[in-house]
């Protein structure tokens, strides 16, 4: 069972994620856990001091090394006492940066299926470099954007390896025809009325999905995933391609939209 655990500044604009909807059934069902290290628990002196001004000048305030230090230790030492990490492997330690890796469901796979990860949430104008080069395995990022802090993202990652938890879902597949999950984006769905009344006009269901022909409802799902891939994200029509994630009727289909 994965294990999750969060160093932040603030946990409370995390912890209601996990209070509602599919992800607060994953703790309930034991597919994963999680333990809240508040960084001021770790930081010392009266005013338990978490961030000072950057050497060399620049606006903002950096995040100081050690009371991130001290927390994931603390959070490492209570993991090897649950028996968290088999094998005496140590979890990695995740710090979230707009610098960092891409987060994408390969990645959420990975941490959903291991023993889970200590999530560092860095704020204000960074983190002391020195605390990243000795203690982060992992850099992450959400997209080419700037938040706040770190726990919204650590939030995103939260829920998104609750959904691949078993049980958490009410129908087992329901995340394996996901976007990404078999390195396509997901096509479009339908659900009642059969025809819908629009402000511009009827608008009816495809034929396909009323025929009760599961083999051309399948391709149909694999051919809109494949246009609104091509379109949308190219990139990851090559990736797959090069993967060898087409075969002859994709390669086909997409010869036919101009696209290959």
């Amino acid at each position: 069972m994965p294990r999750f655990d969060v160093v932040a500044l603030f946990p409370e604009l995390i912890q209601p994620v996990l209070q509602h909807g599919v992800a607060r059934r994953a703790p309930e069902l034991g597919g994963f856990e999680v333990h809240w290290w508040p960084l001021r628990d770790h930081a010392e002196g009266t005013y338990r001091r978490v961030d000072d001004r950057p050497f060399g000048g620049g606006p903002g305030m950096v995040m100081l090394a050690d009371p991130l230090a001290r927390a994931v230790a603390a959070a490492r030492t209570a993991r090897r006492q649950a028996g968290s990490e088999p094998g005496g492997e140590s979890a990695p330690v995740v710090s979230f940066t707009p610098a960092g890796r891409p987060l994408d469901q390969a990645l959420v796979g990975q941490l959903a299926g291991g023993s889970g990860a200590i999530l560092v949430c860095g704020r204000y104008e960074g983190v002391d470099q020195r605390f990243i080069d000795a203690e982060v395995d992992l850099e992450v990022s959400l997209g080419d954007f700037v938040i706040s802090g770190g726990e919204l993202a650590a939030a995103v990652l939260l829920d998104a390896v609750a959904r691949l938890q078993p049980g958490v879902l009410h129908d087992p597949g329901s995340h394996q025809q996901d976007s990404f999950s078999d390195g396509l984006l997901e096509g479009p769905r339908y659900t009642r009325p059969e025809r819908w009344s629009s402000r511009t006009g009827e608008r009816p269901v495809p034929d396909v999905l009323l025929s009760g022909d599961h083999a051309r409802i399948a391709r149909w799902h694999r051919e809109q995933s494949l246009r609104l891939t091509a379109v949308r994200r190219p990139d990851l029509i090559d990736r797959l391609r090069a993967s060898g994630g087409l075969d002859a009727r994709d390669e086909a289909f997409l010869r036919g939209l101009g696209t290959s």
